[in-house]
């Protein structure tokens, strides 16, 4: 117990950290946090809503609700499946449990995150959009996306070191993912043999249940935010198994 609250202490300090020394990097600070999203968002609201007339009712909020999530999780994902390899330095000088890396790197990007969310809440809040008691499942969303991050997150940073091209394969994944989502357009008006195809990507499930919360007021589908969490247990015993498997060759192939 002593240690896991040693190195629960060392993620959150080492994420604040690192955090502060991006801030401090640029002359915007922590303000470039806001203003990339919002920059990342105009530019898709602009292609797709006003463009494209894409997403139905609630235009703004449909599309800012999954592209705050999916940012998350896209950032979350990269910092993560790299964190072992961007900490070669620090492997090399001291023993740290290697789940720390990807640990704190989820840790960072949600943290961002955060901010982010916020925003959304307050732009929500203010286009009309009463808080109902289905909004009380929030942190259990963040919850349930976060445990699914650090299992993804765990595997691909045990990877990344010994196979270098899976860095492609990921982000070249990624955006994959992101255009089979939901972010753009509603999975319900598809046919059962697409969202048989689609709702194998979590994230479908996991963004289209934010927007049922936050926008129509209804509570996420349980069942599925259950096989989530035991899908995610389950990848999170492969990982951790994994980087203890091989903690002690990180070292010796980076």
């Amino acid at each position: 117990m002593n240690k896991f609250r040693h190195y629960f202490s060392l993620v959150m300090q080492k994420s604040a950290a690192d955090l502060l020394t991006e801030a401090r990097r640029g002359y915007l600070g922590v303000l470039w946090w806001i203003i990339e999203p919002i920059i990342y968002m105009s530019v898709f609201y602009l292609i797709f809503v006003v463009v494209f007339d894409r997403g139905g009712e609630d235009r703004v909020g449909f599309l800012l609700t999954g592209l705050v999530v999916w940012k998350w999780f896209s950032a979350a994902i990269l910092q993560s499946s790299n964190s072992i390899s961007a900490n070669v330095g620090l492997i090399r000088q001291v023993y740290i449990p290697k789940i720390v890396f990807p640990s704190m790197a989820i840790m960072s990007a949600t943290m961002k995150f955060f901010i982010v969310f916020i925003l959304l809440v307050g732009f929500l809040v203010l286009s009309g959009k009463t808080p109902s008691i289905s909004w009380l499942s929030i942190p259990l969303l963040i919850s349930i996306q976060w445990l699914l991050m650090l299992s993804i997150g765990c595997i691909l940073s045990v990877l990344v070191p010994f196979l270098p091209d899976m860095k492609l394969i990921i982000e070249n994944g990624l955006i994959l993912m992101f255009f089979l989502s939901g972010v753009f357009f509603d999975i319900s008006v598809a046919s059962p043999e697409v969202k048989t195809f689609l709702y194998l990507n979590p994230m479908v499930g996991i963004i289209e249940s934010y927007r049922n919360v936050m926008l129509n007021g209804v509570w996420p589908d349980w069942i599925f935010l259950s096989v989530v969490v035991v899908s995610s247990l389950l990848a999170l015993l492969v990982g951790v198994y994994m980087l203890v498997r091989y903690d002690r060759q990180f070292a010796k192939v980076l």
